[in-house]
């Protein structure tokens, strides 16, 4: 426990699902474990439940709506702030950052707390965006992450930035896992078009930039080949997300796909499917500042065939140089995917670096060095 105990208070839009929301609730679980407090600011969600019965406290704020209305809340966060007295607040999303900032701006002084951001994605480039570089340390997910900062915002010092990877939890991501029967029973239940057949998984929610389509056509190429797999898509379409995901739906049919590829929809036993999952892809359009999927399957012993940049491309690089191709080589991904299954190659199994309990330790690190 520190000497000095903190008052943390972290900012995001809401607690419904996605890894800035897990990522939020690791952190704050990791301070009540240390001994701080920690209250968390947000439109609400399905995880307050979980954030509390861990030991933190919720603030529930309209800090989402992305509208000139926004800017009321800023002397409501103001008064929310002065009446906390918190060390530090922790803006992981730009209207959250926005309106914390001003917020903060207009306090005195010696009652200002410390301002950290975290550089959590590569936004596009913008005066809006720019806020997550204003905090008095800014933590960035990833040397990608890093370098984007540093090309895209030179006016923040290269001295505030702490590279912080994510981090997942060995104990819920054990290495060679293996599902309870009840479980293996549904599944087979579930799905009994993986029978006899290798197993390919994308997951991510449904959106354009997630590499669906290049997943559909590696199937295609695949069953071309002769090669016998079925393909799982595994996530759910976000709200305005249906039309794409009835557009993917159509294309597996017109590819005469509709027995090699399944969508499963939102899923909550992702470790389960990986451990079934002869390999799993990720195939993002645009460099991803992380990757927590591929790591959290990496971390249980699956491979895991990806592009090779951005933050995944570190993580491969590190844990499975194998599962490397170049951005956008169709043909190499396909003829690597025919290797893989061909020659199973396991991931290097390396704990600490990309460990729960190095992100969370680092973290309260950072907000001991800034508070201080």
């Amino acid at each position: 426990m520190s000497a000095r105990r903190l008052t943390v208070v972290q900012t995001l839009p809401a607690l419904d699902s996605g890894g800035v929301e897990r990522g939020t609730l690791e952190i704050a679980r990791a301070l009540v474990e240390a001994g701080h407090r920690s209250i968390v600011v947000s439109r609400g969600g399905r995880l307050v439940e979980r954030l509390e019965a861990e030991g933190s406290e919720h603030v529930a704020l309209p800090v989402d709506r992305k509208s000139p209305m926004a800017l009321l809340q800023v002397r409501r966060f103001r008064r929310l702030v002065a009446a906390l007295a918190p060390d530090v607040v922790h803006a992981r999303s730009r209207l959250p950052a926005w309106i914390a900032w001003f917020a903060l701006r207009g306090m005195p002084t010696a009652a200002r707390p410390a301002f950290v951001t975290s550089v959590h994605g590569l936004y596009s480039v913008s005066a809006w965006s720019a806020i997550m570089t204003r905090g008095d340390l800014v933590e960035v997910v990833s040397e990608t992450a890093r370098r984007y900062v540093l090309d895209s915002y030179p006016a923040c010092p290269p001295e505030r930035l702490r590279v912080i990877y994510r981090g997942v939890d060995e104990a819920e991501f054990p290495w060679d896992y293996r599902p309870d029967a009840d479980w293996l029973a549904r599944w087979e239940s579930e799905c009994p078009q993986l029978g006899g057949r290798r197993v390919l998984t994308l997951p991510g929610r449904i959106s354009r930039l997630k590499g669906h389509e290049a997943f559909i056509r590696l199937i295609g190429r695949l069953r071309g080949a002769g090669t016998p797999v079925h393909g799982l898509i595994v996530g759910g379409a976000e709200r305005g997300k249906e039309r794409y995901l009835a557009e993917l739906r159509s294309r597996v049919r017109e590819a005469g796909l509709v027995a090699d590829i399944s969508f499963t929809g939102l899923r909550g036993d992702i470790r389960e499917i990986f451990s079934r999952s002869d390999l799993v892809l990720s195939l993002s359009e645009k460099p991803e500042s992380f990757g927590r999927t591929a790591l959290e399957a990496l971390a249980l012993g699956v491979p895991v065939v990806g592009w090779a940049r951005g933050g995944v491309g570190e993580i491969l690089a590190e844990l499975f140089p194998a599962g490397e191709v170049a951005p956008g080589d169709e043909e190499a991904l396909c003829a690597r995917v025919r290797s893989l299954l061909a020659e199973p190659q396991r991931p290097v199994r390396r704990d600490g670096r990309f460990s729960r309990a190095a992100m969370c330790a680092q973290t309260l690190e950072l907000y001991r060095e800034v508070a201080g």
